[in-house]
């Protein structure tokens, strides 16, 4: 790997651990690196508060410059979450910009949870009630709340 990617992983880290966001917590894996375990919590005043969900962030020796590959670990029902619990959030994508850390990426997701875009759903039973059934929507999202205290 990369110096470069090292180090910036672990100021990532010291960052993250001296001046954590409220909500989000994340680490490397003690072997590798690359390898991140991360905890958002549900943002209040939303059908996923009191929820605790697990994410995976896998980094290559490219970043700052190539974003990692984010997943969620915790069964998750939501307009831009794939079924595979991998996101559709720009700046993981077209937006990407090397500025952005892991704090701000692990932001970025509880603030998609708090504000959902079923105009660009990858999930689109989720888009599809979030859009004209709220009531059913915040129903199915609650039972992943649930499912994620296991």
């Amino acid at each position: 790997m990369s110096t470069e990617a090292r180090r910036r992983l672990m100021r990532d880290f010291k960052r993250l651990k001296n001046d954590p966001p409220g909500g989000i917590s994340g680490a490397p894996c003690p072997d590798n690196i690359l390898l991140w375990n991360a905890i958002i919590f549900g943002p209040a005043d939303t059908p996923f508060e009191d929820g605790t969900f697990k994410l995976a962030l896998q980094f290559d020796e490219n970043y700052p410059n190539k974003p990692p590959s984010v997943k969620f670990i915790s069964k998750m029902f939501h307009p831009n979450v794939y079924a595979n619990g991998e996101l559709c959030l720009d700046i993981l994508q077209n937006r990407w910009s090397p500025t952005y850390d892991v704090a701000a990426i692990l932001t970025s997701i509880q603030s998609l949870l708090h504000d959902p875009n079923p105009n660009s759903p990858a999930n689109a039973e989720a888009a599809n009630l979030y859009r004209e059934n709220r009531k059913e929507y915040i129903r199915r999202v609650r039972e992943v709340v649930e499912s994620s205290w296991e």
